[in-house]
């Protein structure tokens, strides 16, 4: 028999829409055998954001809260938008993006612990989310110079670095972003008062820190220091020094649950148990934690059991 054109039409929008039901159904997770619905734990595809996913994701296994996996769900704009959207319940995130989430990167607040946490958790309240207990680690760019050069000339600051920079001793591999946006390296030069010549900059088109750091530890093409993240897992490994911050140059990034307000609701002991597990996250844990997966090839899952067991924080029967 041949259909008619509405007859058709009404065929393929049913057809269209059994396609959209069940691909929905294919991404809600179903209940768990106690009739509670399991919470969606995301992260970023970032090596960090693995790590600290699979620790959020076994606390609330081990507090008896049903978990679906979606670590390494993608970029920031991604799992923020599945946050806000519902498809999933929690992510680890940093304070810092909260200028970008604003429209605020200028704001000095940004650039101080206490007062970035506040500004973020208040401004997503508003949408529904909570932000709970942050780390201690400040996972923002920074600059990390060859070990032997930093310690032959006494090189521990930025300040120590503006010195290094003067009399012609750097020679820095840093992303074209970092090189170019106010908020990096124009930031760094206006609070230390230097200035590095572009010819003592080898700028690449790509983020990755562990390029910038291998050159840096290498020498290649002269290369004697590198622009990192805070807690990059290679630093120690690659004999690196990393500069500290006093004058608060850059945009504080440390790391913490967001839930849906709604979600956290149904399971209020979840905050006080991540509190304590986020609090114990300082940068020279991260640094080594993050350098077991990047660097020593350790599952991020298998590297947040053992941390999470051996400080106490959940049970033994934990996977």
């Amino acid at each position: 028999m041949t259909l008619s054109r509405p007859a058709r039409s009404r065929r393929a929008r049913s057809a269209l829409l059994a396609t959209l039901i069940a691909a929905a159904a294919a991404l809600a997770p179903s209940l768990a055998p106690g009739g509670e619905r399991p919470l969606v734990v995301a992260s970023k595809s970032d090596t960090e954001g693995a790590l600290t996913g699979a620790m959020i994701a076994l606390c609330l296994e081990d507090l008896g809260v049903p978990v679906t996996r979606r670590l390494g769900l993608g970029p920031t704009l991604i799992v923020r938008a599945a946050l806000l959207s519902g498809e999933v319940d929690v992510y680890p995130e940093y304070t810092g993006n909260g200028a970008f989430f604003t429209g605020t990167e200028t704001d000095p607040a940004w650039r101080d612990p206490q007062a970035a946490f506040e500004r973020i958790r208040r401004a997503d309240a508003a949408r529904g989310l909570a932000w709970l207990a942050r780390a201690p680690a400040n996972n923002t760019w920074l600059i990390a110079v060859q070990g032997a050069l930093a310690r032959r000339d006494g090189l521990a600051s930025m300040a120590d670095f503006a010195a290094a920079v003067a009399r012609g001793a750097i020679r820095l591999a840093a992303s074209t972003e970092f090189v170019e946006s106010p908020a990096a390296l124009p930031a760094f030069e206006a609070a230390y008062g230097f200035h590095l010549p572009v010819e003592r900059i080898v700028s690449l088109p790509g983020g990755d820190t562990a390029v910038t750091a291998r050159a840096a530890a290498q020498g290649i093409g002269g290369v004697n220091a590198g622009m990192v993240y805070g807690t990059d897992g290679a630093i120690a490994a690659l004999d690196l020094v990393v500069m500290s911050d006093p004058k608060a140059a850059q945009i504080v990034y440390e790391v913490a649950p967001v839930f849906r307000a709604e979600a956290l609701a149904r399971r209020p002991e979840i905050a006080e148990r991540l509190a304590r597990v986020f609090a114990g996250l300082d940068a020279a844990t991260l640094r080594r934690l993050n350098g077991r997966i990047s660097v020593d090839g350790e599952l991020p899952e298998t590297v947040a059991v053992d941390h999470l067991r051996r400080s106490g924080l959940i049970g033994s029967a934990a996977r």
